[in-house]
């Protein structure tokens, strides 16, 4: 781009507002006082023929007054209501209301005498309706009929007067109304000339202005339409102007040229990422899959010597029978372990097992542990990962019940709750710290494996491979009050 002297440098800024504000001051200044001389217009005829029918529209709201009146007369002394008495009342007063607004004096105009008759007529007829009312009240049947009677001949002959005032200031209205329409419409053609020409004078003058500014900001246009629809080998053409377009022009230009530089670079990063990101979901899917199967492997050992344990006992004491259901729910159990080995299993299935193994373990602790179930009908379909259940039966019997001193219970409720299944496991046993409860929530996902005091690792498996295997924190609830409260474990599946 060329060095500019003095002498070609122009003020750019001050060329192009100074246009502007030609283009909009001219055109605006113009029509604004077009616009106000055609309101004024409008506005003077519009109040003239609202004139004209105003006096019709006083007569329809005295007629309609009236009718209210009459009715709630009647109404009152038909049945006595109050809710009548009231209505009469109240339209009385917007009656009374209307009335002053007619004329009572004498004129020679034929009009003014039959609003002065109305009014003279109306205010008898009101007196005549309150005497009905007042006769009513005091049960005096004789009177409240015939003042009734002459209230009603006076409500006919109002109502006549009203019709016949109405009609010939109707007629009279109608003459006037005309003339003010003709002059409307003579005033609406004259308007809408002198706007046609105003708009033509102002779309010329807009042309010529903004002609010298739009063309160079055209050809910039098309060049960036080019640019949109990928072509970078757009550039702005023809003569460049000395003010704030030509130095949009010229930076154009060089971004165009710039850009084409930077889109192969951006290309090959854009390659090298994704292929990185790529590498880095498959080191990542390939580890949780690891470690699912890391989690789902870790099986209390020292289990089985114990049942074998315990059936060699009771094959001792007892006869063949119970020690053949004993051995049976023994190989239920692995049974289903390997049966299992993909790691899913239902709801139901992971119930059954918790039943064989309440079984077995009932032969160890000579019936103590009492095992409540609260299912809910068509909860237990749900999918899960297998061996979730039996290990947190396990962790209360273990950590829980087994060296306490009073009946020992587990309960196990499955209900559904909105969007999820929730499975409880709670015991009666020693419960839990707060640390404790804190310290298993925060690192049961570790997956490390590894026992501690106080927990076994059970309950940590079985928290890691739920939140493996859901992808989200939230599916597991530890609660314990305090010492000899107990311990519930909530198992939160999403449906």
């Amino acid at each position: 781009m060329r060095t500019r002297t003095k002498s070609d440098r122009r003020e750019p800024f001050i060329s192009i507002r100074n246009k502007l504000l030609m283009i909009f001051l001219i055109p605006t200044v113009l029509l604004l006082s077009m616009n106000i001389y055609m309101y004024a217009s409008i506005n003077t005829m519009i109040d003239d023929i609202r004139g004209v029918y105003e006096s019709n529209s006083t007569l329809s709201e005295l007629q309609i007054s009236l009718s209210q009146v009459h009715r709630y007369l009647e109404g009152f002394l038909d049945t006595r209501d109050t809710e009548a008495l009231e209505g009469y009342l109240r339209s009385q007063q917007e009656y009374s209301n209307i009335l002053q607004g007619l004329n009572n004096r004498l004129f020679d105009d034929g009009n003014m005498v039959a609003q002065k008759n109305i009014r003279s007529i109306s205010e008898k007829y009101l007196e005549r309706s309150d005497l009905a009312i007042e006769a009513k009240r005091g049960r005096n049947v004789v009177k409240y009929k015939e003042y009734y009677d002459d209230a009603n001949r006076l409500f006919s002959y109002i109502n006549s007067y009203i019709y016949s005032l109405n009609n010939r200031q109707l007629q009279s209205n109608s003459k006037n109304y005309e003339a003010l329409f003709s002059s409307l419409k003579y005033s609406e053609t004259a308007n809408l000339a002198v706007l046609c020409i105003t708009v033509a004078l102002v779309s010329v003058l807009v042309f010529l202005l903004t002609r010298g500014i739009t063309n160079p900001l055209q050809r910039l246009s098309e060049a960036a339409g080019r640019v949109a629809d990928g072509s970078l080998d757009a550039e702005v053409s023809g003569p460049v102007s000395n003010d704030e377009v030509g130095i949009v022009t010229a930076a154009f230009n060089q971004m165009v040229a710039r850009v084409k530089e930077n889109i192969e670079q951006i290309k090959q990063r854009m390659e090298f990422e994704s292929a990185m990101k790529e590498k880095q979901l498959m080191m990542e899917s390939h580890l949780k899959d690891t470690q699912l199967k890391y989690l789902q492997s870790q099986i209390n050992p020292h289990f089985l010597f114990n049942t074998l344990n315990a059936g060699a006992q009771l094959a001792m004491l007892e006869g063949a029978d119970k020690t053949y259901s004993y051995v049976q729910n023994v190989a239920d159990f692995y049974r289903y372990n390997v049966r299992k080995k993909d790691g899913v299993a239902t709801l139901g299935e992971e119930i059954a097992l918790v039943d064989n193994y309440i079984y077995i373990i009932n032969v160890r602790f000579a019936g103590e542990i009492h095992f409540i179930k609260e299912i809910e009908e068509g909860a237990a379909d749900v999918s899960v990962p297998a061996m979730i259940l039996q290990p947190l039966v396990e962790n209360s019997i273990n950590h829980g019940l087994r060296d306490v001193d009073w009946e020992k219970k587990i309960w196990l409720s499955v209900y559904r709750e909105n969007d999820r299944i929730c499975v409880c496991v709670r015991d009666n046993g020693v419960g839990m710290s707060p640390e404790q409860t804190k310290s298993l929530m925060e690192n049961g996902g570790s997956g490390d494996g590894s026992p501690e005091n106080g927990t076994g690792v059970g309950l940590r498996n079985v928290i890691g491979r739920l939140r493996l295997f859901y992808d989200r924190d939230d599916v597991i609830e530890i609660t314990s009050t305090g010492f000899g409260m107990g311990t519930e474990v909530a198992v939160f599946i999403p449906v």
